[in-house]
């Protein structure tokens, strides 16, 4: 039983949304907390006075260790990682991984949001530097709606940036995989942040809106956010759309691990798993390249050790299957193209690997995303330039180009560029992912003081 956690504690609702694993079985029951109940919450959470710097930096090193070692909610580690892998369909290994991951950048939040503060300004107003004309950074708001995407544990590391910064955070967990929202809450109460600094509000859609303007700011990725688009007090997550260009003066064989790796890593489930490679000449080599790693791998159940690709429904896995081959048309296949679903006989199949060339560098394919290793490989000229690159999370560029390097670092829609031989899964606390959180959440404001 997952409950909410209100500011008064735990608050179990008659009405439940159950939580099945990729076999169709019941692994949980998740209340759903109703407007009334959720406007009364984000009242409390803005009555709130956010904790003293130095307790909220404390309590977030203890938050990552618990949720890394202790036994939350009844679940030890290894019992919440095993509801993950169940409901979600990860493989157990990436699951774990995933588990160190957020932990570590959970404990690294409040040296991260002051790596985002701008030099000009310092983060309290009693600073002596005040009296020398240095701005000060100050919160945009006080409470922060989070609806965070249930593809991936690793994307509940970020959102504890804002209670490094005095916010009160409401959670609105994803129904397809609570258990990580849920467990995070837990060890962040634990760790010495009040009921009323954050909490957990499963709820439907009707409240969940509530809960988004009852925030003064709001961060995720799913449908209610998406409703939002155009407020410019809601940060919504984009699908990544990372990809690897290669040119002409390298050896794309000497980078085949690292092109594997970063279309395979985290099951190929994450926003920073490349979804397009592209090389300067012939793409054919490379693609079959690229699908003869991926073709041997098994199809496993999550909880085997040995998975390495994800699982879903039968139900899901087939209209995944549809969308994609539908999508493919034009294209060439060199793995997946007549279908890419391993049922295992229990109810749920294996999304196996799925690799396509297109002709141009401009082909739709190459901005299609879904959660499981799928990629579109094609060509790419000089005449193409960055406009075949725009509109990325990551891009790795294995290049002797410095000229072009610049161009790519220059263009506003690529988010990140790794130089050289670096997946696009790679990533350390510290540096941005989409931006900076706390540009976001925070501005520099004038304050004099004499």
């Amino acid at each position: 039983m997952l409950d909410a956690l209100g500011p008064g504690g735990p608050y179990r609702t008659r009405t439940r949304q159950q939580v099945a694993d990729v076999t169709g079985a019941v692994v949980a029951e998740l209340s759903l907390a109703p407007a009334l109940f959720v406007n009364r919450t984000m009242k409390a959470l803005r009555a709130a006075a956010p904790l003293p710097a130095a307790d909220r930096a404390s309590a977030l090193a203890r938050a990552a260790e618990l949720f890394r070692t202790a036994t939350l909610g009844g679940l030890t580690p290894g019992e919440y990682e095993a509801s993950v892998s169940r409901v979600s369909g990860l493989p157990i290994s990436d699951v774990r991984v995933a588990t160190q991951t957020c932990a570590e950048r959970v404990s690294h939040s409040y040296r991260s949001v002051q790596l985002a503060r701008p030099a000009g300004a310092v983060a309290d107003w009693r600073d002596p530097l005040v009296r020398s004309s240095q701005a000060v950074w100050t919160r945009r708001g006080d409470v922060l709606a989070v609806h965070v995407p249930g593809n991936h544990p690793g994307t509940h590391g970020f959102w504890p940036e804002a209670l490094a910064l005095g916010y009160r955070v409401a959670v609105r967990p994803s129904a397809r995989e609570p258990f990580t929202a849920h467990r995070l809450v837990l060890a962040l109460r634990e760790a010495g942040f009040g009921d009323d600094q954050v909490v957990l509000l499963p709820c439907g859609h009707q409240a969940a809106d509530a809960l988004v303007r009852g925030a003064d700011l709001a961060y995720g990725g799913d449908e209610i956010i998406r409703q939002y688009a155009d407020d410019p007090g809601v940060l919504s997550l984009q699908p990544g759309r990372s990809k690897i260009l290669l040119t002409a003066d390298t050896e794309w064989r000497d980078h085949l691990d690292m092109i594997v790796d970063s279309v395979l890593r985290h099951a190929g489930s994450g926003c920073v798993n490349a979804t397009a490679v592209l090389v300067e000449g012939d793409a054919a080599p490379l693609a079959g390249a690229v699908a003869e790693r991926l073709a041997v791998l098994p199809s496993l159940p999550p909880h085997d050790e040995k998975a390495r690709l994800p699982v879903q429904s039968v139900k899901s896995a087939r209209a995944m299957e549809r969308f994609v081959l539908d999508r493919a048309a034009g294209t060439r296949a060199w793995l997946g193209g007549t279908g890419f679903v391993d049922e295992l006989g229990d109810g749920s199949a294996v999304l196996r690997p799925v690799v396509h060339q297109a002709d141009s560098a401009q082909a739709p394919q190459l901005g299609t995303e879904v959660p499981f290793p799928c990629v579109w490989v094609a060509p790419w000229s000089r005449e193409d330039g960055c406009a075949a690159l725009r509109d990325t999370l990551v891009l790795t560029v294995v290049t002797e180009d410095h000229a072009l390097v610049q161009e790519l670092i220059d263009e506003p829609t690529i988010s990140n560029v790794h130089v050289g031989s670096h997946a696009t899964h790679w990533h350390r606390p510290g540096l941005p992912h989409d931006g900076y959180l706390g540009e976001f959440l925070m501005r520099s404001k004038t304050v004099a003081h004499v």
